[in-house]
């Protein structure tokens, strides 16, 4: 019975137009645990719940007795639930759209457009009202970008270039250290790299970087933001901690690897949203490293040992 409801939703995701890529069993599950639908459920009964990529995993496990392992996340994720959203099958956190893309609350709802037509899977209306869906398919996708296009973060560059990041809590740090940090500590510094959680590369000057002798290709490894400082020569590379990741001894060793071939010198700032997200990370901060806190933003603290031991002027 199970298989028989994994051959009708590859049937549908054929039909919807999914591309060859999505049509295999795990997009199929995915499909079923939007819809609540277990292998003894009617199509009629289809449900539209809200859920997370993890739950979807479990319940597959649970309902289908397909078990995937937990570092597949980021397939279903990529591979699945990003075509479903991209192609207006399903929404991504319509219960909170402001959420990062990163969070790890974030889920995906199947459209309701959609859940009327799937409804009537195996009935004779169904071919009408699927024909129906397809046709109005492409401005319904044109509706919930325009939608997700107004949730995202405007970042404005020291040009007067404006840049658009995904929404969350990570990327208004992100738009802080841009418009807040970099205009206090780094005037006529020029931006060459913003990760975004949604696309990976924001913004990315690459022949900027190529000027200073570097050629990155795996943005995984990248900080959040980089900043060249012309009148210091010095190449910022900055992490953006709302969750986890400040420049620690770990990650001070990694990115001076990453960076060894940098003709400018390498200063490393951790960037927090407020006191008390840095205080969770006070005992793992590197030396030799920088950290500007966004609501005091015109403070930096200095983890450099004795270099700036000595009274205030």
């Amino acid at each position: 019975m199970g298989d028989k409801k994994v051959e009708q939703a590859l049937e549908l995701l054929n039909l919807l137009g999914l591309p060859r890529q999505q049509l295999n069993e795990r997009s199929a599950l995915c499909l079923l645990a939007l819809l609540n639908l277990k292998s003894n459920g009617k199509w009629s009964h289809a449900e539209s719940p809200l859920i997370g990529i993890t739950p979807i995993m479990d319940w597959v496990a649970s309902e289908y007795k397909k078990k995937y392992a937990p570092n597949t996340r980021e397939t279903f994720r990529r591979q699945s639930m990003h075509q479903f959203v991209e192609a207006g099958i399903a929404f991504y956190n319509p219960d909170k759209p402001e959420r990062s893309v990163n969070s790890p609350h974030a889920v995906y709802q199947i459209t309701p457009e959609l859940l009327a037509v799937l409804q009537q899977y195996d009935t004779k209306s169904f071919k009408a009202s699927i024909e129906k869906w397809l046709k109005q398919r492409q401005s319904l996708v044109k509706k919930y970008a325009k939608e997700r296009e107004m949730l995202l973060v405007p970042v404005i560059l020291a040009d007067g270039e404006s840049i658009k990041l995904s929404s969350g809590e990570h990327s208004t740090l992100i738009k802080n250290i841009i418009e807040d940090f970099a205009s206090r500590f780094v005037p006529g510094g020029k931006l060459v790299y913003v990760g975004d959680t949604g696309t990976k590369w924001g913004y990315f000057d690459k022949e900027l970087l190529g000027s200073l002798g570097l050629e990155i290709k795996n943005h995984g490894k990248m900080p959040d933001v980089v900043i060249y400082y012309p009148e210091k020569k010095w190449l910022l590379l900055i992490e953006a901690v709302t969750s986890h990741g400040p420049v620690d001894g770990k990650r001070h060793d990694e990115l001076t690897r990453l960076f060894a071939a940098s003709k400018a010198g390498l200063v490393f700032v951790s960037a927090f949203p407020d006191k008390r997200t840095m205080n969770k990370y006070l005992d793992v901060i590197s030396w030799e490293t920088e950290v500007w806190v966004s609501d005091s933003p015109t403070h930096l603290i200095h983890f450099n040992g004795v270099r700036f031991l000595g009274p205030y002027k």
